[in-house]
């Protein structure tokens, strides 16, 4: 063989080999496991808003577990989740059911046919998009985000993604707060929404005395595979 001929084919081979060893670009899918048996328990305050000192608290424990899954059209592997609510974590009642399903590198969840793009894959910092864009409701900017307030532990920051959904607050007729926090391995962790609005009569503009609304914050407390 000639000999520079030959050169050139162990050189390719050695690049070739030299790709195949390379570690995989990670994309992040890790960080919102999907499998049937899954499940996760979170401890829940609310607060929901009816008018000016009209309001009720609670608190209470949401149990997602995914139950089954189904291919869809577009053949993709769609997962339905079953809610259950408990004050007690004792007895469990069924509350509701959502689907989530990985479609062109977004994770969507669909709760009564309203679709929200919740994580974009690969995160990386700085990374923003519609939340909205598989409805036809109006543009829902979320983004990755390096530091807000979360409840963690002994988590450390590399192994979870903040999703900043709004922070917006013109202090005279309305609130929008509102942010995940998702574990890899585990999913999401942490849930805050604080969505109000503000009365807006002449005695009570810019007081912000709540007149609507409904303030939640979940944190995860148990999760696993049944």
């Amino acid at each position: 063989m000639n000999r520079l001929l030959l050169i050139s084919f162990l050189a390719i081979f050695l690049f070739s080999c030299d790709r195949e060893i390379e570690d995989p670009i990670p994309l992040g899918f890790e960080y919102q496991p999907l499998e049937v048996g899954l499940f996760w328990v979170y401890e829940v305050n609310q607060t929901i808003y009816f008018g000016e000192n009209d309001f009720e608290s609670e608190s209470f424990f949401y149990r997602d577990e995914v139950r089954t899954f189904f291919l869809n059209e577009e053949r993709e592997s769609v997962f339905v989740v079953d809610r259950f609510k408990s004050i007690d974590q004792s007895n469990w009642v069924r509350e509701s059911s959502f689907t989530r399903h990985i479609k062109d590198f977004s994770f969507l969840e669909n709760r009564q046919n309203q679709i929200s793009v919740n994580l974009v894959f690969p995160p990386s910092q700085g990374t923003s998009w519609d939340a909205n864009i598989y409805t036809n409701q109006a543009k829902d900017d979320f983004e990755y985000v390096s530091s807000i307030s979360f409840e963690q532990g002994e988590r450390s920051e590399a192994d979870l993604l903040r999703v900043l959904q709004n922070e917006d607050d013109d202090e005279i007729t309305f609130r929008d707060n509102r942010y995940e926090i998702y574990a890899r391995d585990i999913g999401l962790v942490e849930k805050y929404f604080e969505v109000v609005t503000y009365c807006s009569r002449n005695d009570c503009l810019g007081d912000q005395l709540i007149d609507s609304g409904k303030i939640s914050f979940m944190k995860l407390v148990d999760y696993g595979r049944e």
